[in-house]
């Protein structure tokens, strides 16, 4: 038993000297080439452009020894990418695979328009042909998620929100594209606003009227 064991330790100690000895001749007269290739889908060409040229700059050596970090930062730095992955294609290509993320409203800041994503960044207002609602005030960009969630949840149509107001209260009012205006309570959820879709749906509401729903359990129809 002894005597297998120690042929065993021999046979794996040669396995071992040859097997070094193999790499190291190879990696003496391996030659390993840049990456030449970039491969980026999902984004239009311009868009492509923007992120192929800052991944240039990164001067990238091989496929083997690739920084993964400072790519990941200048894909996340994209306003315009909500998900990605990277696939490394030997012996000298990436393709990068990018879901483009949507738009969901348009706000003011510092006196200038921009889109809000999904991805609950900011992009430049290029768009212009867009139907998105605008919307006013100061709110953070989560809460204008949040509010989206909760409406995508609920029976109200967004695609007919025409313009949604934040108040320092934390409140909302939402304008409809006929000029109907919902004054949302402080804390909402799926039953308020399905309840509130029920009530516009039965009760035949002339334009530029308000229906305040900020009292519990009441629903008050006001002229504007």
């Amino acid at each position: 038993m002894q005597q297998r064991k120690s042929k065993k330790i021999l046979i794996y100690f040669f396995l071992l000297i040859l097997v070094g000895s193999i790499n190291n001749n190879s990696i003496n007269n391996l030659k390993l080439e840049k990456v030449k290739n970039i491969n980026i889908f999902g984004l239009e060409k311009k868009d492509q452009k923007i992120i192929l040229y800052n991944l240039n700059n990164l001067d990238l050596k091989n496929i083997f020894f690739i920084n993964k970090k400072k790519i990941q930062n200048i894909i996340d730095s994209n306003s315009l990418v909500e998900e990605y992955n990277v696939i490394k294609r030997y012996p000298h290509s990436i393709n990068i695979n990018i879901k483009k993320t949507s738009f969901i409203a348009r706000i003011n800041q510092n006196g200038k328009f921009y889109l809000i994503g999904a991805n609950g960044k900011l992009s430049d207002n290029n768009n212009s042909g867009i139907k998105l609602p605008y919307i006013f005030g100061n709110p953070e960009i989560k809460e204008v998620l949040e509010l989206k969630k909760i409406i995508d949840q609920s029976n109200i149509d967004y695609s007919q929100i025409k313009s949604l107001y934040y108040f320092k209260s934390k409140r909302w009012d939402l304008k409809f594209t006929n000029s109907i205006v919902i004054k949302l309570p402080e804390k909402i959820d799926k039953k308020i606003l399905d309840k509130i879709s029920i009530f516009l749906k039965n009760i035949k509401l002339e334009n530029k009227e308000i229906v305040d729903a900020r009292i519990k359990n009441q629903i008050i129809i006001l002229d504007e």
